[in-house]
């Protein structure tokens, strides 16, 4: 996606004033057709958007915030915009949510609609198709142009911006050490995220956690997807191999984990001690037994994006401060799927 052109812009170029390039794509009677024609198709060349909402009025907010999330059924996000309008509220700032799906197509347009003068920035996690393309231009574009964004949780290390993160790595090399520490030694990976970059940090920090106690990693207990149905599908392979704990890496995959290990009468967690990523009441509180988690504190990221976007808005001019990656530290609730040290 290309970088908005300006008004100034476009009469810089084509060599005339701000206020012919104006009256040329309003129609005004007062400029030729060819000068019309010339300036409608330079700046239609240069993806030029008329502001529809007259911020172009110096020093004009509209004191909205945009927030894209991936995934409407997923309890961490609900969490996240939790957080994000708590704090919007706060400020006197109103927050605008849509849905990417998932979907590069839907994150880029609905970037584009609302930077058309809707919004004053961003809060988004990235698309999981976006990361699978790795592609992230439509990010910088908007940046570029002068639209402030912070991501959180799925973010994109190419695109210079502000980040909020938990610590995916650490938090996924202390769970392993965890279950090691209870006597695992055949723990099992399970994770449907394994193309997006929380998935791989996670993964890693599991396979930093063999390594750091000699512990051989074994294939066959490694599941690795990229989709909840792939997950489900391959599954039932794992439990063909001895296994004493399961390590899952999505709230998808630990629900998974332990509806499965009890279909196959192992008993959790004398048999099998179960750790999941996942914030939500399904994992917590209507499992049986309940789950211990790595919760992932969704508010907590949700209101630390939300003050961070805010004071960049409100940075008076010329104190832009640098760029910065807050991270977000996650904490391990014990509950019944782990065996008591």
């Amino acid at each position: 996606m290309k970088a908005k052109a300006t008004l100034k812009q476009i009469a810089k170029e084509l060599g005339v004033s701000v206020s012919t390039v104006s009256k040329a794509l309003n129609d005004s009677p007062e400029i030729s057709e060819q000068t019309k024609v010339k300036i409608k198709e330079y700046a239609k060349l240069k993806n030029y958007k008329p502001n529809v909402i007259g911020l172009n009025l110096k020093n004009r907010k509209t004191k909205t915030i945009g927030v894209i999330i991936p995934n409407i059924l997923n309890s961490f996000f609900a969490k996240v915009f939790s957080g994000i309008e708590k704090v919007a509220d706060k400020k006197g700032y109103n927050v605008i949510t849509c849905i990417s799906n998932e979907s590069l197509e839907k994150e880029i347009h609905t970037l584009e609609m609302l930077s058309n003068g809707t919004i004053d920035g961003f809060i988004l996690s990235v698309s999981e198709e976006a990361q699978k393309l790795q592609d992230y231009s439509h990010f910088s574009a908007i940046i570029n142009d002068g639209t402030p964004i912070v991501m959180f949780d799925r973010i994109a290390d190419e695109v210079e911006c502000d980040k909020v993160v938990v610590d995916d790595f650490d938090s996924a090399l202390n769970s392993t050490q965890h279950l090691i520490d209870l006597g695992c030694v055949n723990i099992a990976l399970i994770s449907s995220v394994d193309n997006l970059s929380v998935g791989k940090l996670r993964a890693d920090g599991y396979l930093k956690a063999l390594k750091d106690n000699n512990i051989p990693v074994n294939e066959k207990i490694i599941l690795r997807t990229d989709s909840e149905d792939d997950m489900k599908a391959k599954i039932d392979a794992i439990f063909d191999n001895k296994i004493d704990a399961i390590f899952a890496l999505d709230e998808n995959d630990s629900v998974a984990a332990l509806r499965i290990s009890l279909k196959k009468g192992f008993r959790v967690p004398e048999d099998i001690s179960i750790i999941g990523f996942a914030d939500g009441i399904l994992a917590s509180r209507r499992l049986s037994p309940s789950l211990t988690t790595v919760s992932q504190h969704g508010i907590e990221i949700g209101e630390v994006a939300a003050k961070r976007l805010i004071e960049r808005l409100e940075e008076k001019e010329g104190e832009t401060t640098d760029y910065e990656t807050i991270v977000i530290k996650t904490k391990l609730k014990e509950r019944e799927s782990t065996r008591k040290k």
